[in-house]
C-alpha cells in the first residue's frame, strides 16, 4: 500500500504543522480558562518532587499553567518552535515531544526542590529549542543548520536566562532537563540522509 503522505508538498507540511500547533496552543488556553473557572483546581496537576503519587502528573504538568501571564509567555515560542520542528514530519515531531515531556517531567520529579509545584510548557519549549539547535548538524542538513542558527539568534538569550538558577519562581531544573532532552531527541530520532547515487562512467 502506498503512503499518501509521501507525496506531501512543503505547503501541505506547513499547513499540517500550523494546524497542529494552533490546536495545541488552543488546548492550553482552554485548560487555563477551566483552571481559573474552577478556582485553580488544575494547578494540582503540576509535579511535586519525590512523591510517588505525583508520577501520574509527569505528562499533564506540561499542559497546565499558573495563570494567563505564565501561559502568554509560553505561547509564542511554543507556536514558532513547534511549527519549525513539525515541518520535518508530524510523527517524528510527536515522538520528540513525547520524549521531552516524559524526560523533563521525570527529571523534575527527581531533582526539583522540596515543596515546589512545577508545571508549564516551558520544558517543552526548551526541549524544542535544543532539538532544533542540533538536529540540522546531526543530520547534516543545510536548512536544518540554518534553522538552528536562526533559533539560537532569536531565542538564545532568553534560553540562557531561563537556565540561571538565581531566578525566583522559575524551574531552571525543568528548563535544563527539557533542553537536554531535546538535544537527546535530535540523536534518537535522527533521519538518515539518502545515500548519494553511485558514480558511473
Amino acid at each position: 500500500m502506498s503512503n499518501p503522505r509521501a507525496g506531501w508538498s512543503q505547503g501541505d507540511r506547513a499547513l499540517a504543522a500550523g494546524k497542529l500547533m494552533l490546536a495545541w496552543v488552543a488546548l492550553l488556553w482552554l485548560l487555563e480558562v477551566v483552571d481559573v473557572a474552577t478556582g485553580h483546581a488544575l494547578d494540582g496537576f503540576g509535579v511535586t518532587p519525590r512523591d510517588p503519587s505525583e508520577l501520574v502528573d509527569v505528562v499533564p504538568s506540561s499542559f497546565i499553567h499558573f495563570g494567563f501571564a505564565h501561559l502568554a509567555a509560553n505561547t509564542v515560542p511554543l507556536l514558532v518552535l513547534g511549527f519549525l520542528a513539525a515541518l520535518a514530519g508530524l510523527r517524528r515531531f510527536l515522538l520528540v515531544c513525547a520524549l521531552i515531556i516524559v524526560v523533563d517531567g521525570l527529571g523534575v520529579w527527581l531533582i526539583a526542590p522540596e515543596r515546589t509545584n512545577t508545571a508549564g510548557a516551558s520544558g517543552v519549549i526548551f526541549g524544542l529549542f535544543g532539538f532544533l539547535l542540533v538536529s540540522g548538524f546531526v543530520e547534516r542538513r543545510p536548512w536544518g543548520v540554518l534553522a538552528g542558527v536562526l533559533v539560537a539568534a532569536i531565542w538564545g538569550g532568553s534560553i540562557l536566562t531561563g537556565l540561571a538558577p538565581t531566578q525566583t519562581g522559575v524551574s531552571w531544573q525543568g528548563h535544563l532537563l527539557g533542553l537536554l532532552a531535546g538535544v537527546a531527541a535530535a540523536f534518537v530520532f535522527r533521519r538518515d540522509r539518502a545515500a548519494p547515487p553511485a558514480l558511473t562512467r
